[in-house]
């Protein structure tokens, strides 16, 4: 099996387990019958009832219980009555996994929004007919507002939700999000953990979960139509809305609507709202309007001065606000002069402040001041419009804002950066902290509290540890580059495929041999290897693991080392190599008292000892795995056994590989359930079973397609060539093998493309 599929750090769940008559399982069980029935392949059946194929995958699995038009759609396929599945679907819907998990990431709408009764109607229209619409105009003029607005009005007629995502087009501090960085975001609120590693390829898979979900898609703060191109759905029922200050032009299918400043009458209305007041001085009320511009912004901030200056009439306002040139600074400054000096110094500091949003203790941390006290400095902030808080407890600055803040701050706040080192080191405490409750084979004691919650922490934070990583780098905070991509250790393997992992291990490394820390930098430079692997960059890898070796490891990153340096000479072709890593991790495990290492360890030097040709020394080599390991570690074992035995015991060697597929069904261990698939098929080959062969190929390739793991996808591609060389299907086994070919040029793996050349040519020869 893969490194990252046979990690023991994978924590065991709730798998699907067809014995055991709960609803959803026997509904899992009506479902598969169905797809028995069809004859069809997951990517067939989808297609012919307008399914998803990954979510369709998911159905299959038990990870969702469908939707019922979905369940009907799956019966007209194949001509049954969905009738009498209705009262099973309901139960297993009420029992607990909804038919769809409803996600809702919108802002807070603004309970004062004003006007733009024309404008909400014509997006409101727009998303109705044509599934999109761009809101453009200058900064502070509103858009962000409206679309939220749009979209709280609109949200019902979506089901399966509304997403929100900040592409950071003009935030100042930021770069704008990329758009593989955007999509992998917007693919990780639709659960897909493992998103493909191209940009094209996101896209592709992005518009296909869409296709049968209806989702409202909220793209906020884009820079150019580039940005936003790749994220646009594609057919079906879900929406999008985009927000820029640039008119999008040539996206031709998303049509603009452009924002002017509020009209007088709106812009009236809106500040005698924010100021508490009913306006009776016109002349003054319209020299405020003018100084403000018609921004809703700004009108707001001069609004809520007002409001916290009863003795003042809207005339004092407004020679108050003629006294500033510039109407940014007059509204803004006005609503400054409200604050007590430390509130003042809160604002200032925050406009340094890395990432997007914030709660209070990391707004305490930069301003030096406990909790309590910043929580009530923020609340002030807040009523003065200088500061959003689009869910409880969580702020962030408007860019423009935030933009004001940070000129003040390099003008006024000498010792900025002393307040950045502050914050800097409060995230990082805050990781370990979290870091510390979740469970790790590198962990033998995790802290007490709660690990779901700390994975909140971290999938809540993430944008922000990223955005303080890069300052501390800017810093030469070598202590916070070094530690914090270990504190998210954990996290970053549940949640493989992040873009910025290699680049953050990489810098980490070189600041933990600045720090003359080797074994860190060992460590690190273990992980940098993982993660080089886990993308199909397997040169890159064995170069950080190499490197990692010469860096004086403790004991536990070495024999991780040579486990790992194993597995890539393995997927490298260089099996004898992969032998003697895999025996050298064994012996350095069994000096730790390490079980599960050895166990590991004696299971791969079985693979590889069986793909060198000597059976009967790789099924020793398995029994002996077994012997030390417990629950879903001995899959490896089981598998290697089974394959082992195949040629002389049919039987045994099919009970010892579907023990295996039932310890990964039992533990939801979707790679490793393909896996077992997988080399069923080729047990069953070897047996003479070549339909049953080719089911277990084509299941295990339904299983892959949502996890979009290439490196699995190659081995499955030989053997399923195979079975259909075998089978005499030619035509499929040239098209596997084309599609090996293709990966292996992708992956550098040159070892694997001689391989599907000869098999190629033996197919071409059998014809």
């Amino acid at each position: 099996m893969r490194e990252r599929a046979a990690d023991p750090s994978v924590r065991a769940g709730t798998g699907t387990v067809l014995h055991v008559s709960s609803p959803q399982e026997r509904l899992v069980a009506q479902l598969g019958r169905i797809k028995e029935l069809s004859g069809l392949s997951l990517r067939a059946l989808a297609r012919q009832t307008g399914l998803s194929s990954s979510s369709l995958s998911r159905y299959l699995t038990g990870q969702l219980v469908p939707p019922w038009e979905a369940v009907v759609a799956l019966c007209r396929a194949v001509g049954r009555d969905p009738r009498p599945l209705r009262a099973l679907w309901a139960e297993a819907a009420e029992a607990g996994a909804a038919p769809a998990r409803r996600r809702n990431d919108l802002p807070a709408d603004l309970f004062d929004f004003t006007g733009r009764e024309a404008e909400c109607a014509l997006v409101e229209e727009l998303i109705r007919t044509t599934g999109a619409a761009a809101i453009d105009g200058m900064a502070g003029v509103g858009k962000t507002s409206l679309a939220v607005h749009v979209a709280h009005r609109l949200v019902s007629a979506f089901p399966d939700g509304g997403l929100y995502l900040d592409l950071q087009g003009f935030t100042p501090g930021q770069e704008p999000l990329e758009p593989h960085a955007a999509l992998g975001r917007l693919l990780g609120a639709l659960d897909v953990t493992h998103p493909p590693a191209g940009t094209a390829e996101r896209a592709a898979l992005w518009r296909s979960e869409l296709s049968r979900l209806r989702v409202l898609v909220v793209l906020d703060n884009a820079v150019d139509a580039e940005q936003v191109r790749p994220l646009l759905p594609g057919a079906g029922k879900s929406a999008v809305l985009v927000t820029s200050r640039h008119r999008l032009v040539s996206l031709d299918a998303v049509p603009p609507v452009s924002l002017e400043p509020l009209a007088d009458d709106d812009a009236a209305h809106l500040f005698g709202r924010a100021a508490g007041l009913s306006l009776t001085e016109e002349e003054a009320v319209g020299q405020v309007l003018r100084q403000c511009g018609g921004l809703p912004l700004a009108l707001r901030m001069a609004g809520a001065r007002l409001r916290h200056r009863p003795g003042w009439t809207v005339a004092v306002l407004a020679e108050r606000l003629r006294a500033t040139p510039s109407r940014f600074d007059a509204a803004f400054g006005m609503s400054l002069q409200q604050l007590d000096t430390a509130q003042r110094r809160m604002f200032r500091l925050l406009g340094v402040l890395p990432g997007t949003d914030f709660d209070a203790s990391a707004a305490g941390a930069l301003a030096d001041m406990p909790p309590d006290r910043a929580a009530a400095a923020l609340e002030e902030l807040v009523d003065a419009h200088l500061v959003q808080e689009p869910s409880p407890g969580r702020y962030r600055m408007h860019d423009l804002l935030r933009q004001y803040a940070a000129d003040l701050a390099a003008e006024e706040e000498p010792r900025a950066e002393a307040a950045l080192r502050r914050v800097l080191t409060h995230y990082l405490a805050q990781a370990v902290a979290h870091d510390r409750t979740l469970p790790s084979p590198h962990r033998k004691d995790p802290a007490p509290g709660d690990p779901a919650k700390a994975m909140a922490w971290f999938d809540l934070e993430y944008v922000n540890l990223v955005a303080c990583f890069d300052t501390a780098v800017r810093l030469g905070m070598d202590e916070v580059v070094a530690e914090l991509p270990q504190a998210m250790r954990v996290w970053f393997f549940r949640h493989r495929g992040t873009d910025d992992q290699a680049r953050l291990l990489e810098a980490a490394a070189d600041a933990a041999g600045r720090l003359g820390r080797d074994r860190q930098r060992a460590a690190l430079l273990a992980d940098l290897g993982f993660a080089r692997a886990a993308a199909g960059r397997l040169g890159e890898a064995l170069s950080a693991y190499e490197t990692a070796e010469r860096s004086g490891p403790d004991d536990d990153t070495a024999a991780a080392l040579a486990l790992r340096i194993g597995f890539v000479r393995r997927d490298l072709g260089d099996l004898e190599a992969a032998q003697a890593h895999f025996r050298r991790a064994r012996e350095l495990f069994e000096k730790l008292g390490h079980r599960m290492g050895q166990s590991q360890a004696l299971a791969f030097d079985g693979w590889v000892t069986l793909h060198l040709g000597r059976r009967d020394e790789a099924a020793e080599l398995a029994r002996a795995s077994l012997a030390l390991a417990d629950g879903p570690a001995r899959v490896t074992g089981l598998v290697t056994l089974g394959l082992a035995l195949a040629p002389d015991d049919p039987a045994e060697s099919q009970r010892r590989l579907h023990e295996a597929l039932t310890l990964s069904e039992q533990h939801n261990l979707q790679h490793n359930q393909a896996w077992c698939h997988n080399y069923l098929g080729v047990a069953l080959r070897i047996a003479g079973s070549l339909e049953k062969a080719l089911d277990h190929h084509r299941r295990a390739f339904e299983l892959l397609e949502p996890l979009a793991e290439v490196q699995l996808e190659i081995d499955f591609l030989h053997t399923y060539a195979e079975t259909c060389r075998v089978a005499g299907r030619h035509d499929e086994a040239l098209a596997l093998l084309d599609r090996t070919i293709e990966l292996a040029r992708e992956l550098g793996r040159p070892y694997d493309e001689k391989l599907a050349r000869a098999a190629r040519e033996a197919v071409r020869a059998a014809r």
